[in-house]
């Protein structure tokens, strides 16, 4: 799977405590970009949270001053181990133009937790074996 710096979302992010955005928005323009394949995955093990949701946010300003919610994904601690993927693999649609990620903590702060999400070259799903 390739991993493009320009389309990072977030690149080991910590996750700490409350709602925490992707270090970085991704600039589309508005247009259909359904079946863009993208990856959410725990780069480290979280220790400490109950639960975690990262919603697909867009807007049609950088600033997010008005945005909405296209898809969401929450998984449980016992989950959220290095490696794990979370359930979201394409861009949904609906893109104003600019997207990022909400990172929504559940139950007591993380303090190890750290994802790198971002647009992929293709799906490793896609690929069949001969």
């Amino acid at each position: 799977m390739l991993l493009d710096a320009q389309n990072l979302f977030s690149d080991a992010q910590a996750i700490t405590s409350g709602t925490i955005y992707s270090t970085n928005t991704v600039r589309f323009g508005k247009n259909d970009i359904s079946f863009v394949p993208i990856i959410i995955q725990a780069v480290s093990d979280f220790t400490n949270l109950t639960s975690l949701n990262v919603k697909i946010q867009t807007s049609e300003t950088s600033d997010f001053s008005s945005s909405s919610d296209l898809a969401e994904s929450t998984m449980v601690l016992a989950d959220l181990k290095a490696g794990k993927k979370f359930p979201i693999s394409y861009l949904p649609k609906g893109n104003k133009g600019y997207i990022r990620l909400a990172y929504v903590v559940t139950g007591t702060a993380e303090t190890t937790g750290k994802i790198t999400a971002g647009v992929v070259a293709s799906d490793e799903l896609s690929y069949h074996e001969m």
